[in-house]
This record gives structure tokens, sequence and C-alpha cells, in this order.
């Protein structure tokens, strides 16, 4: 029967071969392209610097990985760029948090994302010279008490917050008294809190206000640096474009195409793009929401259901064999010799690591480090898509290891026993008595597994895999309707871990059989009258 287990270990090399060539694949034919492709990392989710969208109207270009777009001022600046160093730009989506390590990593070439030079961040990288100067503001709604603020006082007991990783954050100190929310991911989310009254106000740039304007009337910006004692670093005050430390050669190429963008030509692009921002009932039609946003963005939101499906189920699959064999190896019992003993107990360690760390730390930890990490450390450049299926297939392996092992070690012993006193070797054991038993026992456990990896494969926009809620933010973002948005999203999720449940449920049924078997009344029935008279 040894073939057999030899059997399940080839299919899972042949799928852990296949992840890691389509990686080695994706980073030769990254690396062959990469010599005419000037790669952009942003959020795309901050109008009027840059915003995503579903064409190329106004120039837009196109957003790795995605059937999408991004536009804005700074892919118009980075429009430049590219065309000065004759290549094709192209934007790499990435959460604020993921900008760094995606450039030191060598994921992206250039930060265009209306980044402030800080110093904090000069550790890390190196910034061009600024492409943008900013003026500071709290933005509140126009019937707030806090709209006449002349001083930095006036916000005493206001409710205030900004982005996640910004220096606008800090600014919020110099409010004295002012109640320092926790920061929040994305704009979008600060102008939907701000409307629906569960903050104040939120810290921003001057243009963060002439963009929301354009959507929502009813808020005004008090100009912080306009008041006494207010103060922020020039470095603080401006927007540069970032760079990776070793790469000194784009920077003065940056350097000196940024000269050579006047003023007035920036000024320019920037109201340009104020006016291209995406805007809330912007439709000729007065529509209903559900409708309007399916025309519009229905493939994008069928793109996502179809990754999360895939990463679900994949992650699952992979994760089961994964799991089957670490599970298997876990119980083997002690062998007799002591080089035997002694390997197979530090092969039962090292799985206890694994176990140990893929179970006790966060999915969304592990995809930054094992999507920034393997790049930085070991210059292997892993397919996004690649890298989102080792980490759900090997965080599915950690905890489907231990519920398949508890359902080896809680076979009565007896049927151990018996299956040994037959003769039987551990692996005809293994195979023919105990694993079809523990593998049904843990079907329920299997399916909440599968159930679980569909939700948490929204925790992967840490490094912009564009599942379900990662495009769900995205039309948020552009619609400003957040709560119809997500009220949708969570329905399909809800579809999707129901129906999953239901074909589960109806499998688990198939392999119980019929639960009123009655092997004597089977076997009577099987003869007939006459024989059971003769044998009266």
């Amino acid at each position: 029967m040894k073939s057999r287990f030899n059997w399940i270990a080839a299919m899972l090399a042949v799928l852990l071969s296949l992840f890691m060539g389509l990686s080695f694949n994706s980073h030769r034919t990254e690396a062959a392209k990469n010599s005419g492709v000037l790669k952009i990392g942003m959020e795309a989710n901050y109008p009027p610097y840059n915003w995503t969208q579903t064409t190329s109207a106004n120039v837009a270009v196109p957003i790795d990985g995605s059937h999408s777009y991004a536009n804005g001022y700074d892919v118009q600046i980075a429009k430049i760029i590219g065309k000065k160093l004759h290549k094709k730009v192209i934007v790499e989506k990435t959460e604020w948090d993921g900008l760094l390590p995606a450039l030191t990593s060598g994921k992206i070439d250039l930060i265009i994302a209306g980044m402030s030079p800080t110093a904090e961040r000069r550790k890390a990288i190196n910034f061009t010279v600024p492409y943008r100067k900013s003026t500071f503001v709290v933005i509140v709604n126009k019937a707030s008490k806090y709209s006449n603020a002349k001083k930095l006082s006036d916000f005493k007991g206001a409710k205030l917050t900004a982005q996640q990783g910004t220096l606008h954050y800090t600014l919020i100190k110099q409010l004295k008294g002012a109640k320092r929310e926790p920061a929040m991911r994305d704009f979008p989310s600060m102008r939907q809190s701000l409307a629906s009254g569960t903050i104040d106000g939120y810290v921003a740039e001057d243009i963060e206000y002439q963009s929301y304007r354009n959507v929502n009337p009813n808020i005004i910006a008090v100009n912080l640096n306009k008041m006494p004692g207010f103060h922020v670093d020039h470095d603080d005050s401006v927007v540069s474009i970032g760079v990776k430390k070793s790469n000194t050669k784009l920077l003065k190429q940056v350097n000196a195409i940024l000269k050579t963008i006047p003023t007035k030509k920036r000024n320019q692009l920037m109201a340009t793009a104020i006016k291209q921002q995406p805007k809330a009932g912007s439709s000729a039609k007065k529509e209903n929401w559900l409708i309007s946003t399916w025309k519009q963005y229905g493939n994008m939101i069928l793109s996502g259901v179809g990754m999360t499906l895939l990463l679900a189920l994949v992650g699952t699959v992979v994760g089961f064999f994964i799991g089957l064999l670490v599970g298997i190896v876990r119980t083997i019992p002690t062998p007799t010799t002591r080089g035997k003993r002694w390997g197979l107990n530090i092969a039962k360690w090292l799985l206890s690591v694994y176990v140990e760390v893929f179970r006790g730390t966060p999915m969304m930890v592990q995809a930054a480090v094992i999507y920034y990490g393997i790049a930085q450390f070991w210059h292997l450049n892993l397919n996004r898509t690649v890298a989102a299926l080792i980490i759900v297939s090997i965080n599915t392996g950690a905890y489907l290891a231990e519920v398949i092992r508890g359902g080896i070690i809680s076979t009565p012993e007896g049927q151990f026993e018996a299956a040994s006193a037959l003769g039987m070797t551990h692996n005809q054991r293994m195979w023919h008595i105990i694993l079809p038993q523990a593998i049904k026992n843990c079907l329920p456990s299997i399916t909440n597994e599968f159930i679980v990896n569909i939700k948490d494969t929204s925790v992967l926009s840490i490094i912009s895999v564009s599942e379900l809620f990662f495009v769900g933010t995205t039309i948020a973002s552009q619609t400003f309707q957040f709560f119809p948005t997500y009220l949708t999203i969570s329905a399909i999720y809800l579809v999707l871990t129901f129906t999953i449940t239901r074909i589960f449920n109806f499998i688990e049924k198939r392999l119980e059989g019929n639960k009123n078997y009655n092997l004597m009344a089977n076997q009577v029935q099987v003869g007939s009258p006459k024989d059971v008279g003769a044998n009266n």
C-alpha cells in the first residue's frame, strides 16, 4: 500500500512544483519585459491624485493583473516620466501600507502616490525633488461647530482622524484637546465616516478637500497652516516620488525630468484630474443603484468572485493534502531502531513548528512576509496570484493537519489492534481502516475551513489580489456609495458560503449511507421463503 501514499505525495509535489514553476516563469517573463516597462506603485484610490476606472478613457493606464485602469494627477506625472524614459507605464495597485515594501523588494520602480518625504521614510527609500506642495486642512461638515475654528484650541473635543501611516495622523497632536480617533486605511473610509457622523472631521491636504467638495458640497476645509502655533517641516508639506535606495541612476533621471515640468503645467494636470475624477450619481439616467452598478462594474465583481472561489478551492484542496501528509506523519508509531526514531522525531518537530507558526500568526502577516519578503531577501518575484495560492494552501494545511490528526487518534484503539492481528502493516491499517473513517469524520471541519477561506481571502488585499473584497473597496471608493456596496458584497459572500455548505452537506449524507440499514433483515430478504422453511 506504500504506492498509494507515494501517489498522494507525488500529487502534492506536482501541485507545489506547478506553483513554483508558474512563479519562476512569471519572474523570467517579467524580467524580460521590465526593460521597457516602468512599474508605478499607488493606491489608485485617492482622487484626484489617483483612482481606478473600468475603461481607458482620458488616457488612463492599465493596472497590472486586472482589467481595470488607473488615472489621476499621479498617473499623468508618471506618463510624462515614462515618455521621457521611453518606457511603457503600468500601475501596480497596492495598499498604502504595502507601497514601501513593494518598492524595497523590487516589485515596483517608483512610488507616485502623493507621498510626503518624511524623515522616517527617508531611512528606507530615497525621494526625488517635490512635484507638488500641500496645505493641510481639517475637513468637517458645514453644519459642524468646528467649521468656524480660528485657532488650534477650537478643535477641543472634536473626534478627528487621518489616514493610517501618514503624517496627517501625527498632526492631530497639535490640535490640543482634540480626540484622536483610530487611523483609517484610506480616504473613502474617512469620507464615509464623516458623512455618517462617526467622526467630526479628518486631517488631509487641501487637494483632498477640492476633490471631495465636487461630490459633497456640504463640507468645508479649515486651513491649519494659517493658525498660530501650527508647525510642519518643509519635507512634510510637499509630495515627492519614492525611489529604491540602490537605484541612484533612476533617481537622477526622474529628478531631471521633474525639473522640465513647469508649475503651470502641473496646475493644469491637477485641475484636469479634479474634473475627470469619479463622481457619485454622475449617470445621466436616474436608475436603480444596483442596476447601474452592475452595468458599470459587473465584470469587475464577477472577476472578484472568480478569484475568491479559485483561491478558496485550490487552497482548501492543496491544504487538505498537506494536512493529510502532516497528520499521517505525526501519528506514525515510534520506530524501534535509534536512527529511524531520531529521524522521525526531527520530522515531527519540524512539522509541529510549521503547524504552530501558521496557526499562530494572521494570514495577512503571512501574505506580507511571503510576498514581499521572498522578493526582498531571495530576489524571487512571485506572481501575485501564485503567491496568494501558496499562502492560502499552507495556512489551510496547518489547520487541517490538526483536524486530520485528531480524526486519526480518535479512531477506537481496538480497530488498530484488530488490523494488527490480521497481519496488516501500518500503511495498510492507515489506508484501509483508519483514514476512511478519519476523513469522513473530519468532513464537517474541512467544509468549515473551505467557508473560512472564502471569507479570509479578503486579507489578501494587503498584496493587492483582486478578490471580491478588494473589488468592493474599489467600487465603493469610485461611487461613494459605501453602505450599498458593502451590503451587496456581503450578500455575495453569504450566497457563496450558503451554497458551498449545502453542497458539502449533500456529500456528507451520501457518505453516511442508509441509516436504517439492518444486516439481519437484508440477509432474510435475500433468501426465498422456501429456503427459510428448508432451513427450519
